[in-house]
Formats: structure tokens, C-alpha cells, sequence
């Protein structure tokens, strides 16, 4: 993601790319890349506009209060944070930097997601089963974007039992199925059935490339810069 994202900025007539925060030293595309532990230095030398952030959580909170600290305006695309750390995300950011915090910058996925909620409003009595499927390296499961999903799915509908995968004799009931594939090369496929008595409806998104995120990432980074100080999502970016 940061070499797509990189890239991305590298190439855009109206934006710079001022460098890149890892584990180690390097460059990216002929600008400096520092180790993570030299962050405020870098933020305050290069004085950026926006810090984007795909790593992992762990990192990402040090990044983000990296950030709200030396004024930057933030995008994270970071999942698997805990409720503790969401929180301290939110202390760090809440009346200090605009930052724009999702689970998928894809605009299909946004979509996805809308379409969802609508068809949850009118099939609440189907049975529902989300699944999705990524590479063999993904960390976190079920991933961000399938968190998403079931909230948005709890919002519309209410609580419902959770039911992570299925194994002997198990009586279906009132609850949300959600299964996980782990896999090859697999970018992000997401699908939900609302399954009904004679007809099922299924909404699925499939990314075919890193790049959509990274375009979607992009997309927000320009729209954050002079926003109010709190936190927004891709939807707020697109809209919706």
C-alpha cells in the first residue's frame, strides 16, 4: 500500500510527496523514508499536509498522536484496533487534526456498504451470512471492512448473535453468519446473502488491485486538508 499510495502522489501534478515513515530507513520514489522512531522529527522538518497510514495497529496509534501532535491532518486505513485503541485514537485526534479513519477507501466498497443498509432495511427477516476472503498474509479476522459490514448490520437491525463459522450439528436461529477464507494473492472479496424462503439476494464486492485503496486513500487526502479538527470516514469524502 505505501508503494501504491506513494506512487500515486509521486504522479499527481497537484501533490508532493515529502517522504515515508517504516521500520527502517530507505527511500520511496527519491524521497527519504525514516524509522518509525524518528516520526516527530520528520513531521516537524518536513511539515506535510497529510500523514497516511496503512500498517498495523500497534504502529498506527503511535503515528496518529505522532501526527495530532505536529498538526497533520491524518488518513488511516488500518485495521484490527482494539476498543482501547480507538479510543486513544480518538483522544489524540478529537479538537486537535481532521483525520479520515476507514475500515476500506475503496468507492465500491462505500457503495457496498450503502447498499447493504438498504437491503437490511427490507430483508431484516432473511437469514444473513457475510463472508469474505483475503491473502494468506492478512493479520486480522474477520477483516475491517466485514467489522463494518455487521455494524452496519446491528445498526439496522439490532444486536444479533454472531456465529464465526459453523461445525456439527448446529440448528440455525435468528443469528449473523460470518465465515473467513485466507488465501493466495486473494486483494478483498466481500459478499453478504439475505437468504429468504424461495429467492436469495446476495451484495458482493470484489477488488481486483491494491490500487483502488490507494486511489481512495488519495481521493481523502485531499479533501481532509482544512477540515474541521475530528474524526470523519470515507463516507463523509464521498458524500454518502
Amino acid at each position: 500500500m505505501g508503494t501504491n499510495i506513494g506512487r500515486i502522489v509521486d504522479e499527481a501534478p497537484d501533490m508532493e510527496l515529502v517522504g515515508g515513515i517504516d521500520i527502517r530507513e530507505g527511500t520511496l520514489f527519491g524521497t527519504e523514508v525514516v524509522p518509525a522512531a524518528k516520526i516527530d522529527a520528520f513531521l516537524n522538518e518536513k511539515k506535510p499536509d497529510v500523514l497516511i497510514d496503512f500498517t498495523v495497529a500497534a504502529a498506527a496509534v503511535e503515528n496518529i498522536k505522532a501526527a495530532a501532535r505536529n498538526d497533520v491532518a491524518l488518513i488511516v486505513g488500518t485495521t484490527g484496533f482494539s476498543p482501547e485503541q480507538r479510543t486513544t485514537i480518538a483522544s489524540a485526534v478529537e479538537g486537535h487534526v481532521p483525520a479520515v479513519i476507514s475500515s476500506n477507501f475503496s468507492v465500491g466498497v462505500n457503495i457496498f456498504w450503502k447498499l447493504v443498509r438498504e437491503a437490511a432495511r427490507e430483508l431484516g427477516d432473511y437469514d444473513i451470512e457475510v463472508t469474505e476472503a483475503h491473502h494468506r498474509y492478512k493479520k486480522d479476522a474477520p477483516s475491517g471492512t466485514a467489522k463494518t459490514i455487521l455494524e452496519i448490520l446491528d445498526q439496522e437491525l439490532g444486536s444479533r448473535e454472531k456465529v464465526y463459522g459453523r461445525v456439527g450439528e448446529t440448528e440455525r436461529k435468528g443469528e449473523i453468519g460470518v465465515h473467513v477464507v485466507r488465501g493466495g494473492d486473494i486483494v478483498g472479496d466481500h459478499s453478504v446473502l439475505f437468504a429468504g424462503n424461495f429467492e436469495c439476494i446476495e451484495v458482493s464486492h470484489r477488488a481486483y488491485d491494491r490500487a483502488v485503496f490507494a486511489q481512495g486513500a488519495v481521493r481523502a487526502a485531499r479533501w481532509v486538508v482544512g477540515r474541521e479538527p475530528r474524526i470523519y470516514s470515507m463516507q463523509d469524502v464521498l458524500g454518502l
